[in-house]
């Protein structure tokens, strides 16, 4: 029986549930003690709640606790902590934490490590290490499956020694396996014929490939969903277009939600499109070392065939690393999607500010700490922040990853630890959005009024009337007539009813109202869901 598929969610990554990690119970009981944690926020916490007690004079509905009591509270412990990923925004990212932290790294690299041993044992000239039982395949297997933070502590135990990450794994694996009778007389077979970068280049794939495929594309899914329900759900609610800020051609709301939704969606599909590639071809990529003690194996073919069995695509050209181009284009994928939701995120924010949205408001909740009245579009403000936060980190990964020294250098080792920090500010901006969008409400009054204001925008169908109909100097005429001018109503008809077009053509322009000269905007809107349902749930390839 062999280790099969890559499903980190079935297995034990923690021994705990997430949402436990940083309680004080937690930390209690390892070595790293909480109460280190306790020396940096004790100070603070004594000087809000007890120092100043005296001077607060009033708090509504705040309860104050004691220092016993926040010692229960997850806050206490993230109080300190440098990156507000892992401290303020905990609770929004802590998924990532499955698959892009250092626990997740470590878990990988044990994976596959295990599943390359595995693959030996089945390659008939290897005949030094021989199949595996289905009792010790198992024993492997939980190796994987039960592999929990304890474990990872070890783990970095041993590489205070190596000063060496990965040979710390093939260490910890070699302890665990000693006890195992077939296992333990192949343990140098762990690691065998690989470089560091054989591994953790494989590591890094199977985290991206997870972290998308269970985090990062489901949320952009929830993401371009909601903006889809607005699109649809005001696909024929007229408003004001503005073209460098100023009055033009009416639109729908639904039709200019649809835009986002469906660029969204386009790029979101660019993304799952994207291959996962990975090596495994030795020291410099030559399979050297591998030749040299069993020269009789394809060795490229192996190495394609393990590749391939751990649900990534094989890289045959390489040097001592995968060359990081995928990365580069996966990550500059994620930035266009980012920054087409900067995109929407500012216009939803012009739209607030007109009055076209409302939001709607939650008991407690303070918008200003000065301006009562204040409701402010903090949602779509935090999202465009982290958008920007994102993919500045983001960008430097692209353009750095696939550039190293000859066949190696170790620049991209400590970058690639940034991932999570990357998709982690990302994640944060498509909650903050999809937190947001639930809480608009649309204020057709405001919409109306607009339009009301705006006949001006009539002049672009008449004089494309008078075109057709051979009126002299159409677009000169109309000019003169709106351009610095207030436009009514009334002055519109009349400028209508003095020209010399056919009756038919006269009734339709009459007929024209800011509200009614929209285009085929609503039907455009109106047909979203059959493009975007075609792109959401793809997954990474």
């Amino acid at each position: 029986m062999g280790v099969s598929g890559v499903n980190l969610k079935n297995s034990t990554l923690y021994t705990i549930p997430l949402n436990h990690i940083s309680s004080p119970s937690f930390y209690s009981n390892r070595a790293s003690s909480y109460s280190s944690f306790r020396s940096l926020g004790s100070p603070i916490w004594k000087a809000s709640t007890k120092e100043n007690s005296s001077n607060i004079k009033f708090v509504p509905k705040v309860k104050m606790m004691s220092a016993a009591e926040s010692s229960l509270d997850a806050d206490y412990f993230c109080l300190p902590l440098l990156c507000p990923l892992d401290g303020r925004y905990r609770d929004k990212v802590k998924d990532l934490s499955l698959y892009t932290s250092e626990l997740a790294l470590i878990k990988y690299r044990v994976l596959v490590e295990i599943r390359w041993l595995l693959k030996l044992s089945q390659i008939s000239e290897v005949s030094e290490v021989p199949s595996f039982s289905r009792e010790a395949e198992s024993y492997l297997q939980n190796l994987c499956d039960q592999f929990n933070l304890d474990d990872a502590v070890e783990v970095k135990k041993i590489e205070r020694v190596t000063n060496h990450d990965v040979k710390a794994v093939e260490y910890f694996l070699k302890q665990r396996c000693q006890s195992q009778p077939e296992i333990s007389k192949v343990l140098e077979f762990f690691h065998f014929a690989c470089t560091s970068e054989d591994i953790n280049n494989l590591a890094h794939a199977l985290m991206l490939k997870e972290t998308l495929n269970e985090v990062i594309l489901p949320v952009m899914d929830k993401l371009i969903a909601a903006i889809c329900n607005l699109a649809t759900a005001n696909a024929s609610i007229p408003m004001l277009s503005r073209t460098h800020g100023q009055p033009a051609s009416p639109t729908t709301l639904g039709k200019e939600m649809a835009i986002f939704a469906y660029r969204l969606s386009r790029e979101r599909k660019e993304l799952s499109r994207i291959e996962i590639l990975g090596k495994f071809a030795g020291a410099v990529g030559n399979y050297n070392a591998h030749l040299v003690a069993y020269p009789d194996v394809n060795w490229p073919q192996i190495a394609e065939e393990f590749v391939t069995s751990l649900g990534i695509s094989f890289n045959p050209f390489v040097t001592q690393i995968e060359s990081h181009d995928y990365m580069s284009r996966l990550f500059n994928s994620i930035i266009l999607f980012n920054n087409i939701l900067t995109d929407f995120d500012r216009d939803i924010w012009g739209y607030i500010s007109l009055g076209h949205f409302k939001q709607i408001t939650k008991a407690g909740e303070i918008g200003s700490s000065t301006m009562p009245h204040k409701v402010n579009p903090i949602d779509f403000e935090n999202s465009e922040g982290n958008c920007g936060a994102a993919n500045a980190v983001l960008s430097y990964l692209s353009s750095k990853l696939p550039i190293s020294r000859f066949q190696r250098d170790l620049t991209d080792s400590t970058v690639l630890r940034n991932m999570g920090v990357g998709l982690g500010y990302s994640l944060l901006a498509y909650k903050s959005a999809l937190k947001g969008i639930a809480k608009l409400q649309v204020n057709e009054a405001s919409l109306i009024a607009e339009l009301n204001q705006s006949w001006e925008v009539l002049a672009e169908p008449i004089q494309t009337v008078m075109r057709r109909y051979g009126v002299p100097e159409p677009y000169e005429k109309l000019k003169e007539l709106t351009r610095g001018q207030e436009v009514t109503r009334e002055s519109i008809r009349d400028f209508i009813e003095g020209l010399d077009i056919p009756i038919h053509a006269k009734t339709t322009l009459l007929n024209l109202t800011p509200h009614t000269y929209v285009g085929a905007a609503a039907e455009l809107a109106k047909s979203l869901d059959i493009v975007t349902s075609l792109v959401n749930g793809a997954r990474v390839l």
